[in-house]
């Protein structure tokens, strides 16, 4: 984190209050940079800061308290880097971690910064969409035990029909890049299947995990066809948008120079071979220690 011997990271956040900085996404590891291709193209003169806690990923299985802990110090680090925004580009750590960030710590840290995550905004344009009023998600065992989207959902559409089913696998398919094989094959039909037998009626199915949209092909071979599939980078890219026109001074405080850093917590190389297939351009991130 970058401090000194005489500043902590306290000091340095208020140090640059009210100062211009990049937008901060943050992820456990790599799922966050499918909603950060969408960012990037919704502002492509803004600059983002990345951040992937591979080292301590995958958050699916923690504790509230842990998934708590590692994401109020990857925001710590965004602050201190002089971000005015943040973006928890991961369904786990929205679930488990926003609300207390927003309520406990941003008022301690600046009052004037904003920490924002993907489950609102998918929540709401899901009720623009369904049509029979049932709606699934497939997510991590933590998303799903947390039971956020539930409600989310019975706060602003009481009327809709929710079911859910966790997908532990879906991740390190992704992760150990099987996402077109038979792995893929055989746990994306098994958990659709499963999540079907549940809720046969289902016409809208959210995607609450930010890695899954590098299952999509297999999602929309075993799903039926008239399944609507949420994708939460276009819809989180468009909330933004949305949360700046209605709040030009934090939209003055994002620089534009149209740049990104790629940070992680493990290895910087092998980051970067991996983040080069979400983001399908070659990527070169550095380390850094939370």
């Amino acid at each position: 984190m970058p401090n000194s011997d005489s500043l902590s990271s306290n000091e340095i956040i208020a140090a640059s209050a009210g100062h211009p900085g990049s937008v901060g996404v943050f992820d456990s590891g790599y799922g966050g940079l499918t909603v950060l291709r969408s960012l990037q193209q919704a502002l492509p003169e803004a600059d983002f800061i990345y951040l992937g806690d591979n080292a301590r990923a995958p958050y699916g299985n923690r504790s509230f308290d842990l998934i708590y802990h590692f994401t109020r110090q990857a925001t710590e680090y965004l602050f201190s880097r002089g971000c005015q925004l943040v973006i928890l580009a991961c369904n786990t750590a929205s679930a488990k971690a926003l609300r207390t960030i927003q309520q406990n710590d941003l008022p301690r840290w600046d009052p004037a910064r904003r920490v924002l995550g993907v489950i609102r905004p998918t929540v709401e344009a899901v009720g623009n969409i369904t049509r029979t009023g049932a709606v699934g998600l497939v997510g991590t065992p933590g998303t799903v035990a947390s039971q956020s989207y539930d409600l989310e959902l019975a706060k602003l559409h009481p009327g809709i029909r929710f079911y859910s089913h966790a997908c532990p696998m879906w991740v390190p398919l992704v992760e150990n890049l099987e996402s077109n094989g038979p792995g893929a094959d055989y746990f994306v039909k098994r958990d659709i299947e499963e999540l079907l037998k549940k809720a046969p009626d289902i016409d809208t199915l959210i995607l609450g995990c930010t890695h899954y949209p590098l299952l999509i092909d297999k999602i929309r071979q075993f799903a039926p066809s008239n399944l609507q599939i949420v994708l939460q980078g276009e819809i989180v890219a468009n909330s933004l948008l949305d949360y700046l026109q209605r709040h030009p001074d934090m939209d003055a405080r994002i620089t534009r120079n149209g740049t990104t850093e790629y940070i992680t917590t493990e290895e910087a190389d092998k980051f970067s071979n991996l983040a080069a297939v979400f983001m399908g351009k070659p990527v070169k991130a550095h380390r850094e220690n939370l």
